[in-house]
């Protein structure tokens, strides 16, 4: 099942929206984290500079074939061997890791989702103890050139509830800016 307000807009214009690189670094990634799982890959904006960046495997999920295809594309031409995409409906299914697998879950721009605690349960369930989540999402501001509606957009204290309801615990007081569209949260299992 797709997420709801999920479409993409085209890839020039979403990459516009981030410098991937720095936001991992402010979120903490770097060579220490092995094993990462994403939650919705899209074009592989995130998924190519943190392969980059960790020392282990990249599991990127995402129900769209298009998304996957385009990641797999850009995997494949800068020879990264450390990246393993999955098409599948994970909100439904999980994610089909194996249990404390991972030392990264990152939830990108998804926690607008139907089930946003389900996505947090399969991220808590397949960290390794200890282990970190990483949020990003749209800044709760109508002005964003994306981003889903603000109806549905979640505010930094509404993930930060979600998560703690799944069992995370927040290791930043304030969000992380992320300018100039995005605001981000850092969590431990």
């Amino acid at each position: 099942m797709k997420t709801r307000e999920s479409g993409m807009p085209e890839e020039s214009m979403w990459e516009q929206f981030f410098d991937p690189p720095a936001i991992l670094a402010k979120l903490g990634v770097s060579h220490l984290i092995r094993d990462v799982a994403e939650f919705g890959c899209g074009y592989g904006t995130f998924t190519i500079p943190v392969a980059r960046m960790v020392s282990g495997t990249v599991c990127a999920f995402d129900i769209d074939r298009d998304m996957i295809q385009s990641t797999q594309e850009k995997v494949r031409r800068e020879g990264l061997r450390n990246v393993r995409l999955h098409m599948r409906d994970f909100v439904a299914e999980g994610t089909g890791l194996v249990e404390a697998s991972v030392d990264l879950a990152m939830l990108f721009n998804i926690l607008h989702a139907e089930r946003p605690h389900v996505l947090l349960q399969e991220a808590y369930r397949i960290l390794r103890s200890p282990g970190t989540l990483a949020i990003i999402h749209w800044n709760y501001d109508p002005t964003t050139p994306r981003g889903p509606s603000m109806e549905i957009r979640p505010k930094p204290e509404r993930c930060l509830a979600w998560a703690a309801e799944a069992g995370f615990i927040a290791l930043t007081s304030r969000p992380v800016d992320l300018p100039p569209y995005h605001y981000g949260l850092i969590l431990a299992r």
